[in-house]
């Protein structure tokens, strides 16, 4: 539609032919074109964000306010696209040449589509770290992160292919290039998947954060570290043990520091001269010592008779101290186990000695047996 107005503006020599078929001028009008239409793209591009900045504000999450500000600048390269397609016309292109600008098109459109996608994992992976099971977990971020970086491979490897694609390759040759790859390394790298995802595992469900005790199985350590192939524990006996996470996510795990209570749990065995009034006075008296502690959690107390045995009278005692910290219960422990012996020397009687002892009574002499000849 042009050619008759530039014909009396331009010189002959532009109207002759060039590569791909397209006359010199065509191909001088293609680039002008290109940033007439970028160039009116950008405003556009601007108040579509405009509008749609507004719309999201609107809304109570922030998402996709995120995904606008990332992706946003694709608008522009979108509606760029759209004016030149639109504009395409006007060149008055040749069937085959016309061809070729439209795959070139495409592939401008794909390569933007994706672009965005790319810039949009970003605003995924940020708001998973901004969640209460990754934000204090150092290992929870790192897995994240890494995740991250295998999302935008993927994207990019897709988008490449895409856009391979949109050019008029055959792309089934590369797509089967990559699911024989993807097999090799399916079978070369299993147990890394495998550890993978049982690092996405633990960090989702949260069994344990680093610093915690756990008991996995027979074993029972603090964790120093979660990483994304294994986690390492620290044994009482300071040695490392390494587990890999693909394994550890099929254990059964038991956290130490998930409990609001420790249990105390002993068996008091008394002298067997211990009376009936003197039992009842030290088995009520312990029941008041764990009743008068501070930690002692007030609706579980046993303190009770439990029966005769071979060393003595056997008196259960059970209750549950309000605290997570060992050392704090080992205190606590202590505590009740010293105003246990108060009471016991207060009701005028003794602990057992052991079986293999003979107890002679107060100020008597050693054992025959225990003399030395």
């Amino acid at each position: 539609m042009l050619q008759p107005w530039l014909e009396r503006i331009l010189p002959s020599s532009f109207f002759n032919y060039g590569p791909q078929g397209l006359m010199w001028w065509q191909w001088l009008a293609i680039p002008v074109v290109a940033l007439l239409a970028l160039a009116i793209g950008r405003p556009l591009g601007a108040l579509t964000r405009n509008l749609l900045g507004r719309a999201f504000r609107r809304t109570r999450t922030t998402w996709d306010d995120r995904l606008l500000a990332r992706a946003g600048a694709a608008l522009t390269m979108f509606w760029a696209i759209a004016i030149f397609r639109l504009a395409l016309p006007w060149i008055a292109l040749a069937p085959d040449s016309q061809a070729f600008v439209h795959r070139l098109l495409a592939a401008a459109f794909v390569v933007t589509t994706f672009w965005a996608l790319w810039r949009s994992v970003d605003v995924f992976f940020e708001m998973l770290l901004e969640r209460s099971w990754a934000a204090d977990n150092l290992s929870a971020r790192s897995l994240v992160s890494v995740t991250g970086n295998f999302a935008k491979a993927a994207i990019a490897v897709i988008g490449i292919i895409s856009t391979l694609g949109a050019f008029g390759y055959p792309v089934a040759t590369a797509l089967a290039g990559l699911g024989i790859g993807g097999i090799a390394l399916a079978f070369g790298a299993q147990k890394t998947v495998e550890n993978l995802f049982g690092s996405v595992a633990l960090a989702t469900d949260q069994p344990f954060r680093v610093g915690d005790t756990i008991k996995v199985e027979d074993l029972i350590g603090t964790v120093e570290r979660v990483g994304t192939r294994s986690t390492r524990i620290r044994t009482p006996d300071r040695t490392l043990v390494t587990i890999p996470n693909g394994r550890l996510a099929d254990m059964r795990i038991e956290t130490f520091a998930a409990r609001d209570r420790i249990r105390f749990a002993s068996t008091v065995t008394l002298m067997h001269g211990t009376t009936s009034d003197q039992l009842e006075r030290i088995v009520a008296g312990m029941a008041a010592v764990m009743r008068k502690h501070p930690r002692v959690w007030p609706d579980a107390i046993v303190a009770r008779f439990a029966g005769f045995s071979a060393s003595g009278l056997d008196v259960e005692v059970l209750c549950w101290f309000q605290t997570a910290d060992f050392d704090q219960f080992r205190l606590y422990r202590e505590e009740v186990l010293l105003a246990f012996l108060k009471v016991i020397e207060n009701a005028g009687t003794q602990l057992s000695l052991p079986a293999a002892s003979i107890y002679r009574g107060p100020g008597a002499g050693p054992s025959p047996d225990a003399v030395t000849r």
